[in-house]
């Protein structure tokens, strides 16, 4: 089994790696990761040289890792600067790093892809061990793959990585005839808010509009930037993702966007961005420039599930962190992490450190998953 790096996505052909890596996902998908890398939202100067690795079998494409060289740990959504700092204390240096996941992106899903009949263990075991190696050489300290399925996480467990877990919040489609369906499940309380938070909405003038990506005029694209760019800016710091990055996707993955567009008095006022799997809807970006009682709930949360269940979609994705998700239906579930540390003095200090956090997580866990607002317990349920 050959290993190839690859510096830029481009090197290899779009068929090629969509082939391997299928549709259902869309981060995964080359349009995706190269539009991060055409619009420079993703570039060696940011913080982010790509250095993707290619299986090769036989001169055959058998396995494709996306990999990033890091200088900082921004963008990730599994927060490792304690580590960071740590290494400083004691002398060493933390950065360079290697990562594997979506820039930007904390949705969980498929973190590499492996042709059929092509073992994975094969295929991972010849990425660590080039990247064990080229770790040594080039003084890299670790290797982090974010947000993998837990099969994923399950197999670089057991190829030594440890294991470190989170919560967040989702939503899923049990079969729900429309959204008067989904409210039937809560309690009266529960059902009531929902009911209060989207009529108010309606009384404040504001009328909802869901864009299909081929349909999004640059009007309304750069209407979204703004209300994107302006959820940055009022936390004192700067967008990851350019204009240019969300016109790239526009031409070359119509397919997988859906647009929510908020509209009072003939003028835009908000808007989130989702985009589109197989059976997953994962809401991504929002923003708006005024304030409206309602309006985020309606445009994050509402407007997709509604889509969800009009699409026949199985799960909803609303991206990471808000408890405020749960008494509106989004249930906690558990996110994964893995970690390679090339220091064996710190590999077994962060071993530990999770072992006692992971007893944490699940705590939490079970605390959220008493404050969902159902009027049942269902044994379905994550």
């Amino acid at each position: 089994m050959d290993v190839i790096p690859l510096d830029d996505l481009d090197r290899i052909d779009r068929a090629v790696w969509n082939e391997l890596t299928g549709d259902g996902y869309p981060f995964l998908c080359h349009e995706f990761l190269t539009a991060l890398e055409h619009s420079g939202s993703v570039s060696p100067r940011g913080g982010w040289r790509p250095q993707h690795l290619l299986a090769l079998e036989n001169g055959r494409p058998v396995g494709l890792l996306p990999l990033y060289r890091k200088s900082h740990s921004w963008g990730e959504y599994v927060f490792d600067q304690q580590w960071a700092d740590a290494y400083r204390q004691h002398g060493l240096a933390y950065y360079p790093k290697w990562l594997t996941a979506i820039p930007f992106t904390p949705c969980q899903g498929p973190r590499w892809a492996v042709a059929p009949g092509v073992g994975n263990e094969t295929v991972l075991t010849s990425w660590i061990e080039y990247l064990q190696d080229r770790a040594e050489r080039e003084a890299v300290s670790s290797w982090h793959c974010l947000f993998p399925r837990p099969d994923e996480a399950d197999r670089l467990r057991a190829l030594g990585m440890s294991i470190r877990e989170g919560v967040q919040f989702q939503w899923f489609n049990r079969e729900y005839r429309d959204f008067a369906d989904f409210l039937d499940t809560m309690t009266a309380a529960k059902r009531k808010m929902v009911k209060r938070e989207r009529r108010k909405v309606e009384e404040q003038g504001i009328v909802m509009q869901r864009v299909a990506g081929a349909d999004v005029t640059d009007e309304q694209w750069q209407a979204f930037y703004r209300f994107y760019a302006a959820t940055y800016i009022k936390h004192h710091s700067q967008p990851y993702l350019n204009l240019d990055f969300f016109r790239e996707i526009a031409l070359t993955m119509p397919q997988r966007i859906l647009l929510i567009l908020a509209i009072n008095d003939d003028r835009y006022v908000g808007a989130a961005l989702s985009l589109i799997g197989t059976d997953t809807l994962y809401g991504r970006y929002w923003g708006c420039d005024e304030e409206f009682s309602g309006l985020h709930f309606e445009a994050c949360y509402y407007q997709g599930i509604d889509y969800c269940i009009a699409n026949g979609l199985s799960r909803f994705d609303s991206g990471a962190q808000g408890e405020h998700k749960i008494a509106r239906g989004f249930e906690p579930i558990t996110t994964y992490s893995a970690h390679w540390l090339r220091d064996p003095g710190f590999a077994d200090a962060v071993e530990r450190f999770l072992e006692r956090e992971k007893i944490g997580m699940q705590r939490y866990k079970l605390t959220a998953q008493g404050y969902l607002p159902f009027k049942h317990a269902d044994p379905d349920r994550q």
